[in-house]
C-alpha cells in the first residue's frame, strides 16, 4: 500500500506543480494574456484524458506486457528534461498563439506530464488488481491532496524563493525520482503472484459479485457534471486574470478550490451531503447570475474574488460529489477516470477554443451556469419531485441569464468582438449637432481609448493621453524635429496624433484584432502626420530582436482590460525599454489601475536601476473627455526633468518602504492591492 500510495502522491504533486511553473515560464513570450493559463490548461488536460485512456487500454493487456511497456515509455520520458522552453520557439510576430503555446507545452513537458497523467488511474487499478475487495478510491483522495500541496506551495513557497530556471531544474530532479518509484512499482506488480481463482463451488457470502457495468446515462452524467466544474474553472479563473493580472496566484486558487473539492468528495460520504448540497448550489448558482442582471455595477475586487471562489467551491462540491456518489465498482475504475477526464478536456475545449471561435463576447461564465443548471436537473431527475421543481426553475432563470449577459454586452454597441487576447466593444455617445459624439474602444470593463467623431476635434487626444498627462507632456517637452516615439499597446491609436511631419512612430501591439479595430473604426493612425510603423507580436519580444531604436520617448501602455502584462513591469523590462530610449529621452509608464497600486512598483524598479524618476499624475478634463491619469517617467539623468513644465507637474510622493523587487522571476500582487 505505502509504494502505491507514495508514486501517487509523487506523481500528483509534480502534475499540479509543473503547470504555474511552466506556464509562467512562456507568459511572457505569448504577450502575458489571461488566454496563456486557460490555453495552458487546455494542453494539461488533454494529455490528462490521453493518460486516462492509456491506462484504460493497458489494464487489459496481461500484467508483464503492462509493466514492460510503461518502463520504457518511463524511460523514454527522461529524454525530455530538463523541462525548459526552447528559446527557438519564440513566437513570430504574425504566429498563432493557441498552436505556439500547445507546441511549445509538448516539446517541453508533453512525454513527462503524460507519464504522471496515467499514474493515479494505473496504480488504482494495480492496487485493486492485487488486492480485490479493498477500494482504491481513497488513493484518488490521496492524489488530489498531493495536487493541493503542490498548488499552495507555488505562490507561497516556491515562486517567492527560488528563482523561475532554478525550479525547472528542480522539478527535473524530483521527477527522476518519481520515474524510479514508478518503475520499481511496474516491475513488482510484474513479479506479483496473481490471486488464485476462487473455485466455482465454494462460493459463498464472502464471494464478491461484481455489479453490471454503469449505465449509458451514468456515463452521460459524469460526463456533463465533470465538463461543467471544468468550464466554470476556467471561466472564473479568466475573468479574475483579465481584470486583474494573468498571475499564478490567479490561477491557482481556483485550480486549488477545484482539487479540494474533488479530495473532499472522494475521501469518505462525510463532506458530501447530498440534499445539502443539491439546494446549497442552487441558491449559489443564482447569486452568481444575479449581477449579470444588474451591468456596470462598480465591484470591490478583493469582495469579487472571495465571492467568486467560494460559488466555484460550491458548485465543483456539487459535480464532483454526484460524480462520486455514483462511482461504480472498482472492477469499472479506469473507465470511471477516462469518462471524468473527457468532460474536463471537454470543458477545456469549449473555453479555450470553441468560445472565442463561436461567441462574439465573453459569455462563457453565464453559459457555464446554465449548463450547470441542466447538468444538475439532469443527475438528480427523479430523485425528489422538490429538487425537480427547484432545479428546472433554476434552469429556465440560468438560460434567461444567458440572454441578459448577451443583451448587456450590446447595449449601446456598436460592434462586439473578441479573440484569444481578450474582448474588444466599440461603443458611441454623444450628438452629431454639437460635435460631441465619441467613439469609444472598450476591452474588458476598462476603456482604451476614445475619439471624438467630427473632423474638427478627431485630432484631440482624449481620455489618458491629453496634453498634460505623463506622456503627453514628455512628448510636448522633448519636441524637436525628427521626433521618434514609440508606443506599446495600440488602443485607439491617440498617441500617433503627437506625431509631425518629419517624426517617426512606432507602435508595438500584440492583438492583430485592435489593429483592425484602430484602423477601421478611428482615425488616429490615417491623420498622423509622421512616418508610422507598426509591429506586431509581443512588444518585449519585439525589442529584445531590434538594435537600439533611440526613442526620445517610449510610451508603455499595454494593459488588457484593468490587467497587467507583468512581464513589462520587471526590472529586465525597463532596463530593456532605457535600453532603446537616448540619453536625454524618457520611458513614460501607464499606472492607472482600479484595483492596483503600481507607481511603487516602478518607482522601486527605477531605484534598484539608479535611474531619475517623476510622477505625473493629471486631472480630468470633461470638456475634452480627458481622464485623470497617473504616469511614471523614468530617464538617463535627472537633467531631463530639470524644466519648469515637469517641476509644476511633478507629483511624487513619499517612497513606499519594503516595496518588492519585480523581476522576471518574483512579482507580488498582493503587496498592492487597494
Amino acid at each position: 500500500m505505502f509504494l502505491f500510495a507514495a508514486t501517487i502522491f509523487v506523481s500528483a504533486f509534480l502534475l499540479f506543480q509543473v503547470q504555474p511553473v511552466i506556464a509562467k515560464m512562456i507568459l511572457p513570450w505569448f504577450g502575458g494574456s489571461a488566454m496563456v493559463w486557460t490555453s495552458c490548461m487546455l494542453f494539461f488536460q488533454l494529455l490528462l484524458l490521453a493518460g486516462y485512456a492509456y491506462s484504460h487500454r493497458l489494464v487489459d493487456r496481461p500484467r508483464d506486457r503492462q509493466s514492460r511497456l510503461h518502463l520504457i515509455l518511463l524511460a523514454l520520458s527522461l529524454l525530455s528534461l530538463p523541462i525548459l522552453p526552447r528559446e527557438f520557439l519564440k513566437p513570430s510576430g504574425d504566429a498563432n498563439p493557441l498552436l505556439g503555446i500547445l507546441l511549445v507545452l509538448a516539446t517541453s513537458v508533453g512525454l513527462p506530464y503524460f507519464m504522471l497523467s496515467t499514474t493515479g488511474p494505473l496504480m488504482q487499478a494495480w492496487y485493486s488488481a492485487l488486492h480485490p475487495g479493498k477500494l482504491p478510491y481513497r488513493l484518488f483522495a490521496l492524489s488530489n491532496l498531493g495536487s493541493l500541496i503542490a498548488l499552495i506551495a507555488y505562490p507561497v513557497a516556491v515562486e517567492p524563493s527560488v528563482p523561475l530556471r532554478l525550479q525547472g531544474y528542480v522539478w527535473s530532479g524530483l521527477y527522476v525520482l518519481f520515474a524510479a518509484l514508478c518503475g520499481y512499482t511496474a516491475w513488482k506488480v510484474r513479479a506479483a503472484a496473481v490471486p488464485a481463482p476462487v473455485p466455482s463451488d465454494s462460493l459463498d457470502d464472502t464471494v464478491e459479485i461484481v455489479p453490471p457495468p454503469p449505465s449509458a446515462r451514468q456515463r452521460v452524467a459524469w460526463v456533463a457534471l465533470a465538463a461543467c466544474a471544468s468550464v466554470l474553472l476556467l471561466s472564473v479563473t479568466n475573468y479574475l486574470s483579465q481584470n486583474v493580472a494573468a498571475i499564478p496566484f490567479l490561477w491557482v486558487l481556483p485550480l486549488s478550490l477545484y482539487l479540494l473539492s474533488f479530495m473532499l468528495t472522494f475521501d469518505s460520504d462525510f463532506w458530501y451531503q447530498h440534499w445539502f448540497f443539491a439546494v446549497l448550489t442552487a441558491a449559489t448558482l443564482a447569486m452568481m447570475a444575479y449581477p449579470l442582471w444588474k451591468p456596470g455595477d462598480e465591484v470591490n475586487m478583493k469582495l469579487y474574488i472571495v465571492a467568486y471562489s467560494a460559488g466555484l467551491f460550491i458548485c465543483c462540491m456539487f459535480c464532483h460529489g454526484e460524480i462520486a456518489r455514483k462511482k461504480p465498482h472498482p472492477r469499472y475504475l479506469t473507465g470511471f477516470y477516462l469518462m471524468i477526464s473527457i468532460g474536463g478536456a471537454l470543458g477545456g475545449l469549449f473555453v479555450s477554443l470553441l468560445a472565442p471561435l463561436l461567441l462574439p463576447y465573453h459569455y462563457d461564465l453565464s453559459v457555464g451556469l446554465a449548463m450547470l443548471g441542466m447538468a444538475g436537473l439532469f443527475a438528480l431527475y427523479r430523485e425528489s419531485w422538490i429538487t425537480d421543481i427547484l432545479w428546472a426553475a433554476l434552469a429556465v432563470f440560468l438560460v434567461v441569464s444567458v440572454y441578459k449577459d448577451i443583451q448587456n454586452s450590446r447595449g449601446d454597441n456598436v460592434l462586439v468582438t473578441r479573440n484569444f487576447y481578450g474582448a474588444l466593444r466599440i461603443r458611441e455617445s454623444g450628438s452629431d449637432l454639437d460635435n460631441s459624439r465619441l467613439r469609444t474602444l472598450v476591452n474588458g470593463t476598462i476603456n482604451h481609448g476614445a475619439q471624438y467623431v467630427s473632423k474638427e476635434r478627431s485630432r484631440v487626444p482624449t481620455t489618458y493621453y491629453g496634453e498634460k498627462t505623463g506622456a503627453g507632456l514628455s512628448i510636448l517637452e522633448l519636441r524637436h524635429p525628427g521626433m521618434k516615439i514609440g508606443v506599446i499597446g495600440l488602443g485607439t491609436g491617440t498617441l500617433s496624433t503627437y506625431g509631425k511631419p518629419g517624426d517617426h512612430v512606432k507602435i508595438y501591439e500584440i492583438n492583430p484584432r485592435v489593429v483592425e479595430i484602430a484602423r477601421g473604426w478611428f482615425t488616429y493612425l490615417r491623420d498622423c502626420e509622421a512616418k508610422l510603423d507598426m509591429v506586431m507580436g509581443d512588444a518585449r519580444l519585439s525589442l529584445e530582436r531590434e538594435e537600439p531604436n533611440n526613442f526620445d520617448v517610449l510610451a508603455v501602455d499595454a494593459f488588457s482590460s484593468d490587467a497587467i502584462p507583468v512581464h513589462l513591469l520587471t526590472v529586465e523590462a525597463v532596463r530593456l525599454f532605457l535600453k532603446h530610449v537616448r540619453p536625454d529621452g524618457i520611458v513614460a509608464v501607464h499606472v492607472s489601475n482600479k484595483y492596483l497600486s503600481l507607481t511603487p512598483v516602478v518607482r522601486r524598479i527605477a531605484e534598484e536601476l539608479k535611474k531619475p524618476v517623476l510622477q505625473v499624475e493629471s486631472r480630468e478634463n470633461g470638456a475634452l473627455e480627458q481622464f485623470s491619469a497617473d504616469w511614471v517617467l523614468i530617464a538617463h539623468s535627472p537633467q531631463v526633468f530639470d524644466r519648469p513644465a515637469f517641476r509644476a507637474a511633478a507629483s511624487n510622493p513619499a517612497p513606499e518602504p519594503g516595496t518588492p523587487l519585480w523581476t522576471d522571476d518574483y512579482s507580488n500582487l498582493f503587496r498592492i492591492m487597494r
